[in-house]
């Protein structure tokens, strides 16, 4: 009996874990995972700063909104019935009409839509006739034209007291007026209203009814 009441020993005191090694232990896998959190949350914002910066970079470069570019090619008289062979002038009462060749230059990486152009002619600050040219899209980095016929009213020239200098000179000064309003959509991620107005000048020779000289200034509105 006193054999089996021996008590067994204990494990040696090296083979023991202690609580300090076991909170160590604990310690460094808290550290672990905190390095990986850390790298890990590291990583991600790097990467979104740097999606950020491509982004920043295209809009102020790439996709940056620039100015459409309007231009009056030709101008034509397409409708004119003159006083006789030899004065090619409108008949009194009667009606003409000038096709002006537009076009708009869009530079941008993206269409620019608009809803309708307007036309006006002036003549020595006289209104002589208007027009609304139809509406378009001109693609990304394109150039798109149109024909924007004027209808005028004849006396409105006649009417001019200059008119008879013009004639000695060959050539009849009138001021033109183009609006174009549209939108420039990138990505569907940015729109802009952009509004060009566009002054121009043209000599027109009575004879040949061709543009001798033309000065235009532009002005756009985003």
């Amino acid at each position: 009996m006193a054999e089996r009441d021996q008590v067994r020993p204990l494990a040696p005191a090296s083979e023991r874990i202690s609580s300090d090694d076991e909170e160590i232990a604990l310690q460094n896998v808290k550290n672990l995972k905190k390095r990986r959190c850390i790298k890990c949350c590291g990583c991600i914002a790097a990467v979104i700063l740097i999606q950020a910066a491509v982004v920043v970079i295209l809009i102020f470069t790439v996709f940056k909104v620039k100015d459409p570019i309007i231009r009056m090619n030709n101008v034509i008289v397409t409708k004119l019935e003159p006083i006789n062979a030899t004065m090619p002038l409108p008949r009194p009462g009667s009606n003409m009409s000038i096709t002006a060749d537009i076009s708009v230059k869009n530079p941008n990486y993206a269409s620019f839509k608009f809803p309708n152009t307007s036309t006006t002619l002036f003549l020595h600050g006289t209104v002589i006739g208007d027009a609304q040219g139809p509406p378009g899209k001109s693609k990304a980095r394109r150039t798109t034209r149109m024909n924007v016929t004027v209808n005028i009213i004849a006396d409105r020239i006649l009417s001019q007291p200059s008119l008879g200098d013009d004639i000695n000179s060959g050539l009849i000064a009138i001021d033109s007026y183009t609006v174009v309003g549209g939108r420039v959509k990138l990505m569907n991620i940015i729109k802009k209203h952009v509004t060009v107005k566009m002054n121009c000048t043209v000599s027109i020779n009575i004879t040949t009814r061709a543009i001798q000289e033309q000065k235009c200034k532009r002005k756009v509105k985003l």
